[in-house]
């Protein structure tokens, strides 16, 4: 895991070099001799015989407290800080005035353990004293999780549930993420300090046993892990750590999942990749932006969350710091986008917690600005380390890494509080097709809201099987388009404005007609009043799409055809049918196509396709079509 998270050495030199100042001699000269035997291997980083000569100094002088404070200092290096404690406490008894360092020892080891009232007070106590600015920050942020655990209360009921064998064992298992069915789990699993990716599938007897994923992501010399995964399961993006192609010590890749395995790694070069650490990437639903972690130069301090758009050319923008809303002058990793492309959680040091690394979410407002994170409170946070998250499409469900009081991380299942929900998002599943010969096809889809004309997703179809999912937020009405050159576009229309349909899945297929007299596809987000001829501004984004159609295709001739349902006389629906045809074409020769180009024609109520004795065919009666001639 060292080679994704880093690792804060605060105090680390002023913490364990007490055999150069502020200690105490022992006047039993064999204690003294192996406490001079212990500073000799912590000069050879052999922390274990160290300890053991620091034991053996302790037993031969009970009243040792430089010992004691050295043997407690190597401890909370190494995370030990239930055995750092009650050593730290000994010093006190003994020699209450050997070095203040003893009350910032036991105030940290004591807040890691979750002992929040007696760390406060030790910190408080050291807080006193004169500090480099640093230590100051540090401790005061110290002070501040003691605070805010203390007072912290939530009547939130979260069930925090630990993933089965199948998936967790006695490794380390962590960074979760799952396909937009939520039934594909991909993760990192570190065994004898080699990080590779595991899946597993889930079904009706649960998650399969994970086993390491096909291709050549994974290797046995370099580590792979902290990744991201494209809603449809095609592209992965991972952190790749001193591989042979790499710009700094851990640069970002992407596989794409081809022909049943995982492609050979890319490394996305600059300007995401530098000479020093990125890493934990994070892409939003329509892959156009990039989110990762940094320690480059221009952040808040410690290492950053970062973004990258992609152009209209394919390529990676200049990154971005996110800025003192979200990033601090400590650690932030692991940053997860929701594919409502508005709410990001990520783990932090820096902001208010329980003790160590814990998981917040912020969300960005209409003026583009990510709000104060919100600590995501008990017991999804505690005073160990939660080191992400990965939230489903409809935002009930979440898939964390937490580890225990012996530090080993495992995978969790939650149930999300309320007031931390994404907003909800249904998505498109659907397969692009060519009408004529059925064979997949790659082309463009995207998805706009006719309400305020905001592209919500904007890809392609996959080249190999014409696959895609196209995330759509709860709430609102809108548009999919489907284009490709040489074909007519396809138009669609889904309105989940219902909050209620934050659990759906929208699959079908698309045939995409080649272009060729006759062709014929229908205009299904054209929208008007009642008995109006006039297309409602939620019509702009359809418009627009015919607009370009005709433009990219000089050489073809339209029809615009309108139909109504049989609802009232025949004369008037006749008319009704003829002033739609007819505004759709008035725009499009005010938009510069010649009048030659576009005939408008209505046909009233004589072509239905559907039962007019019922409310869905007198919907689908009501349309219009573009007709090649």
């Amino acid at each position: 895991m060292n080679s994704f998270f880093k690792i804060s050495c605060f105090f680390v030199l002023t913490c364990w070099s007490l055999f150069t100042f502020g200690q105490t001699s022992s006047i039993n000269k064999k204690a003294q001799s192996a406490y001079e035997n212990a500073a000799k291997q912590l000069a050879l980083q052999n922390k274990s015989q160290a300890k053991e000569e620091l034991k053996k100094a302790i037993l031969l002088d009970p009243a040792f407290a430089t010992a004691y404070q050295q043997l407690a200092d190597i401890y909370r290096s190494e995370k030990r800080y239930k055995e750092a404690i009650p050593l730290y406490k000994k010093v006190l008894q003994i020699a209450p005035d050997l070095t203040k360092l003893t009350l910032f020892g036991l105030g940290e080891s004591q807040l890691a353990e979750g002992q929040y009232q007696e760390a406060l007070i030790n910190l408080t106590n050291y807080n006193t004293e004169n500090l480099p600015l640093k230590s100051r920050e540090k401790v005061k942020k110290y002070i501040q999780n003691c605070e805010f655990a203390i007072r912290y209360n939530s009547k939130e009921d979260t069930q925090v549930t630990k993933l089965p064998p199948s998936i967790n064992t006695p490794d380390d298992e962590y960074f979760p993420k799952l396909t937009a069915d939520g039934k594909r789990i991909i993760f990192t699993r570190k065994s004898n300090n080699q990080e590779n990716f595991f899946e597993s599938n889930f079904s009706q007897e649960g998650w399969s046993t994970a086993e390491k994923i096909s291709g050549s992501i994974n290797s046995d010399f370099f580590n792979e892990g902290a990744h991201t995964i494209s809603p449809d399961g095609k592209y992965l993006f991972f952190t790749g750590c001193n591989r042979p192609n790499g710009m700094g010590s851990c640069d970002i890749y992407v596989s794409k999942f081809e022909r049943g395995t995982w492609s050979a790694p890319h490394n996305l070069g600059a300007p995401i990749n530098t000479k020093g650490w990125e890493a934990q990437p994070a892409i939003s639903s329509d892959g156009r932006t990039l989110y990762f972690v940094s320690n480059r130069p221009g952040g808040m301090g410690g290492s950053d969350i970062w973004k990258s758009e992609l152009s209209a050319d394919g390529k990676w923008q200049t990154p971005q710091n996110l800025g003192d809303k979200v990033n601090t002058a400590f650690d932030e990793r692991a940053p997860y986008i929701h594919a409502d492309n508005k709410t990001l959680y990520f783990s932090s040091e820096g902001w208010p917690g329980f003790g160590q690394f814990d998981l917040f979410r912020t969300q960005l407002d209409s003026t583009g600005q990510w709000s104060t994170p919100t600590n995501l409170g008990r017991p999804i946070n505690n005073n160990y380390d939660q080191t992400g998250i990965h939230v489903t499409m409809n935002g009930t469900l979440g898939y964390m890494a937490s580890a225990d009081s012996t530090g080993q991380l495992d995978i969790y299942s939650l149930n999300m509080p309320k007031p931390m929900q994404p907003i909800p998002v249904a998505y498109i599943q659907g397969t692009i097709y060519d009408a004529e010969n059925k064979k997949p096809l790659s082309a463009i889809i995207s998805v706009t809201n006719t309400q305020n004309g905001d592209i919500v997703y904007l890809n392609d179809s996959d080249y190999e099987d014409g696959q895609f999912i196209a995330t759509l937020p709860v709430g609102a009405n809108y548009a999919v388009h489907v284009q490709k050159e040489g074909y007519m576009f396809d138009s669609k229309q889904y309105d989940i404005s219902n909050t209620e349909l934050k659990n759906e899945v929208f699959e079908g297929s698309v045939f995409l007609q080649p272009i060729r007299s006759g062709s014929t596809t229908q205009l299904n987000n054209i929208y008007f009043d009642t008995d109006s001829a006039i297309p409602l501004k939620k019509s702009e984004a359809e418009l627009q799409l015919l607009l370009k159609f005709l433009q990219l295709n000089p050489s073809i001739t339209i029809e615009i055809a309108g139909h109504t349902d049989n609802t009232g006389n025949k004369a008037h629906n006749q008319r009704l049918s003829e002033n739609r045809a007819s505004s759709i074409a008035n725009f499009l020769r005010s938009k510069g196509i010649p009048a030659n180009r576009v005939i408008s024609t209505g046909y009233g109520d004589t072509k239905p396709i559907g039962d007019n004795t019922t409310v869905d065919g007198k919907q689908r009666n009501r349309r219009t079509e573009v007709i090649l001639r």
